[in-house]
């Protein structure tokens, strides 16, 4: 079968946009339209082995997953159950991590659908983490006011009761113990950013004497025009939880009249 038979297969089968390059004897760059979550494509190469031709990630997925996740981690657990799953559902080896595809007779184009499912499932974990990190963060958020502001002081998820029956614009922590209460948001992603900058507009209608603050997770790893319309209702931030912690200590002592330190 002609690589330009096999090419076509490919379109046929799965998608227009595929592009096969030479790149070497009996070797060839399979350029596809799937990418991981974060946005990187895939990398596929059609490769003639000994045993027939084969589609080869030649190591990349996993290098690339270990980007945003030690091997340790990936591993074990619900990430490596994940990576199983997908291998074991497409019926990709792992090759000493090198994922393999044995192409079956001429069925190329199903091979390489079967194969970029792969690799695109595998990509998940990589969800799994984000939204593991989202909720590290928001535990820690909260374990850092238990451990500085007095019980009595901290509200947690508070809304107004008579303003706000529906709860729709709750305040992440509300910590009382001075003549204004402090609303603190925590801000792990583009959505919680939003949601704050439009709570606190509708607050701010109200009338009600208060001070906002805003924590984020990762204040440069957010949407530049998102920021931005927060910045213009929250003036009091910290960029990071995790890297402000002590800042964040003081200014909760320096603004609060009862603060266990």
């Amino acid at each position: 079968m002609s690589i330009k038979s096999i090419e076509q297969d490919f379109i046929d089968k799965v998608s227009a946009k595929i592009r096969v390059l030479p790149d070497g004897r009996d070797r060839f760059r399979v350029f596809t339209p799937f990418r991981f979550d974060d946005g990187d494509h895939i990398t596929i190469v059609l490769k003639k082995e000994q045993t027939g031709w084969v589609l080869s990630d030649e190591g990349h997925t996993y290098m690339h997953l270990t980007y945003d996740i030690s091997e340790k981690k990936l591993f074990k657990g619900t990430r490596y159950q994940l990576i199983l799953n997908a291998l074991s559902t497409f019926k990709v080896e792992d090759r000493f991590g090198e994922l393999i595809f044995q192409v079956k007779g001429a069925h190329f184009g199903d091979a390489l659908y079967a194969f970029a499912q792969a690799l695109v499932k595998m990509g998940d974990v990589l969800c799994l983490s984000k939204e593991h990190t989202q909720s590290t963060f928001i535990a820690d958020f909260q374990a850092l006011f238990h451990e500085v502001v007095p019980e009595e002081d901290t509200d947690f998820d508070w809304h107004d009761p008579e303003r706000d029956q529906e709860k729709k614009y709750t305040i992440d922590c509300r910590i009382n113990g001075m003549p204004a209460p402090l609303f603190v948001y925590a801000l792990s992603n583009n959505d919680r950013i939003r949601d704050a900058t439009i709570k606190l507009q509708e607050v701010r209608r109200w009338g009600i004497p208060f001070r906002p603050l805003g924590i984020f997770q990762n204040r440069e790893a957010a949407g530049r025009q998102v920021v931005a319309r927060f910045d213009d209702v929250c003036p009091v931030q910290f960029s990071s939880l995790e890297i402000n912690r002590q800042e964040i200590v003081d200014y909760l002592g320096e603004n609060i009249q009862r603060v266990l330190m």
